[in-house]
């Protein structure tokens, strides 16, 4: 069965986004080769899917396709661009970025079907509200989860809107010579 991995950065108060929804935080680190190396290495990926709500979608398909991102990041551009990816998404009238499904309806019924489905494991990012009711039923399978130095003061979670407390157990740590700190989690059993 496939995996459904969220991968997000947070602030070191919690947020995914700042008070303007924007995540671009995560983006001001210090250089470190190591962590390149993460980035690079994690964009290469398993062959599965991504998987956005539209706001990221947006994101992504406004900034992976171009000159910019192409010589900045050749390796996660390249990946970005030729990966499937699904957009979740009511209002959106078509997915213009290649590759990509728009799913309108349904989505924890499409998700069920994706996670049973022959494939690589499928990766979430941002997305806060798709985490979010995903999380409430149980359908995400690990939290990869990269704490950067950074206090926003106000912002969003990725879990806004969760009901149930919901029991994790750490899976593995990882320091980054550029103060993050990645946290793997999966649902306690």
């Amino acid at each position: 069965m496939r995996k459904l991995i969220v991968f997000n950065h947070v602030s070191l108060d919690g947020y995914f986004v700042d008070a303007r929804g924007d995540m671009s935080f995560a983006n001001n680190v210090k250089p470190d080769a190591e962590w390149d190396a993460f980035v690079a290495g994690n964009a290469s990926g398993s062959g599965g899917a991504f998987v956005f709500g539209r706001i990221t979608y947006d994101l992504m398909a406004s900034f992976w396709p171009t000159p910019i991102a192409a010589k900045g990041m050749p390796v996660v551009a390249e990946r970005m661009n030729s990966a499937s990816k699904i957009v979740f998404s009511r209002t959106m009238e078509k997915a213009a970025w290649n590759n990509t499904r728009l799913v309108k309806e349904d989505m924890l019924g499409e998700v069920q079907r994706m996670k049973k489905a022959a494939g690589g494991d499928m990766l979430i990012f941002g997305s806060g509200s798709i985490v979010s009711q995903l999380t409430q039923h149980c359908l995400i399978d690990e939290y990869q989860i990269i704490v950067d130095p950074i206090v926003l003061g106000k912002g969003r979670t990725m879990f806004e809107g969760v009901k149930e407390k919901l029991a994790l157990e750490l899976t593995n740590t990882r320091t980054f010579g550029n103060g993050n700190v990645m946290l793997s989690y999966k649902l306690r059993a």
